[in-house]
């Protein structure tokens, strides 16, 4: 398995989100994803692993996704 964390960028707050993936998955699947989710819907929601949030796409500036392979 393979974890991504997605940072979401704003101009004066940074959201994060983990995402874990077959590991097969790549980097740019992510990217890929997530900017298909930001340019179809005006808001989509944010799970952090704490609290959800709704977040207003039109206010991301940046996107940064890290990924990491899990051993199990």
């Amino acid at each position: 398995m393979k974890e991504f964390i997605v940072c979401y960028i704003y101009d004066n707050e940074i959201k994060r989100e983990k995402i874990v993936k077959e590991l097969c998955i790549q980097k740019t699947d992510i990217i890929q994803e997530i900017l298909e989710k930001i340019s179809q819907h005006q808001f989509f929601l944010l799970e952090d692993g704490q609290e959800d949030h709704l977040i207003n796409s039109s206010m991301v500036r940046y996107i940064k996704v890290s990924e990491r392979t899990i051993v199990s």
